[in-house]
């Protein structure tokens, strides 16, 4: 049962990293480590757990009942804790929307299913999100994906999700366009019952943030949580200034977290936390597979240029 009833996905929310040790196994004292290190940050809302950024893609409905225990013991009585709902079928998805309620989970994150690449209906989406709703009240986050990628749910579609699925509270915008963007932030949460907006546009954020999101939902926040805490504050207090210094500091690590493949955006983040001593190792599992050197160093000169790594007054510090 959440610790965190009246919850309504808003803010700043990192979606954290899950260590692996060589053999591919969850290290759960990193992990906690981890969690600590990420959520002493000021000014969160919420973190996420088995999601893009924990490869959820790899970790079986067993592993995620074990982040999920991990993380409600080590935050879930500071911050509520988003699980993401990964799952190719309807069914499937709601097993998971009940174990992630049985372990304390404050809101629920959909990912789309993989099939709606081959094609999708309204009445399709309407199902996935109505199975998943019959077996929870959790708050529900759409991850609407680009367009592009056949997951992404069209306009229309997405009005019937929020007229018809009332725990639809907010959505993870990941959409690529600003004038798209822009039209379903201000569609969305001018609604009678309002829509918040996440942005996960994390490569152009300060862009994303003052068209008016009421929240951002990144994996970038498990390496520079408090920079995207300071940066939203400043957008939501019109101190365009400081927004501007502030995404000077972020825009390096913006600029090689997402470089293509695209991804390899929380192999790099890993990497990152290695540089600053915050990991161990940046183990990935297959797929995924190590980054080259040559991209590790472009990672440390990114992390210098934004002013996290390079003294030792700077090293093991959350990106003050």
């Amino acid at each position: 049962m959440s610790r965190h009833p009246d919850f309504v996905p808003q803010g700043v929310i990192p979606a954290v990293l899950l260590p692996f040790h060589e053999d591919f196994s969850i290290d759960e004292p990193n992990f906690r480590a981890h969690l600590r290190d990420v959520t002493a940050v000021q000014g969160l809302s919420a973190i996420t757990i088995n999601a893009h950024s924990t490869e959820v893609a790899s970790c079986t409905r067993d592993e995620q009942r074990r982040v999920m225990e991990i993380a409600s013991e080590e935050v879930g009585d500071r911050l509520p804790i988003i699980h993401g709902v990964w799952a190719d079928g309807s069914l499937e998805a709601a097993r998971i929307a009940r174990q992630a309620e049985a372990g304390g989970a404050s809101a629920l994150l959909v990912f789309p299913p993989a099939p709606f690449t081959l094609g999708q209906s309204a009445e399709m989406a309407l199902a996935h999100f109505r199975t998943i709703s019959d077996a929870t009240d959790l708050p529900l986050i759409v991850f609407q994906y680009p367009l592009a990628t056949g997951q992404g749910y069209p306009a229309a579609t997405l009005e019937r999700l929020f007229d018809e699925v009332p725990t639809i509270r907010a959505i993870k915008d990941w959409t690529p366009q600003v004038a798209q963007h822009e039209s379903q932030i201000r569609a969305l949460q001018g609604r009678a019952r309002p829509i918040n907006v996440l942005s996960t546009n994390s490569a152009w954020l300060l862009s994303s943030l003052v068209l008016g999101c009421n929240g951002l939902l990144s994996g970038s926040g498990s390496v520079i949580a408090d920079l995207q805490a300071r940066l939203y504050r400043a957008v939501k207090a019109n101190d365009l200034a400081e927004a501007r210094r502030l995404n000077d500091r972020i825009y390096p690590t913006a600029r090689v977290f997402y470089a293509d493949p695209f991804v390899d955006m929380h192999n790099r983040m890993k990497e990152a936390l290695v540089l600053l001593g915050k990991l161990p190792r940046a183990v990935v599992r297959p797929p995924l597979v190590k980054i080259s050197d040559a991209e590790i160093a472009r990672i440390r000169d990114a992390l210098i240029e934004a002013g996290l790594l390079g003294t030792p007054a700077t090293l093991g510090r959350n990106a003050a």
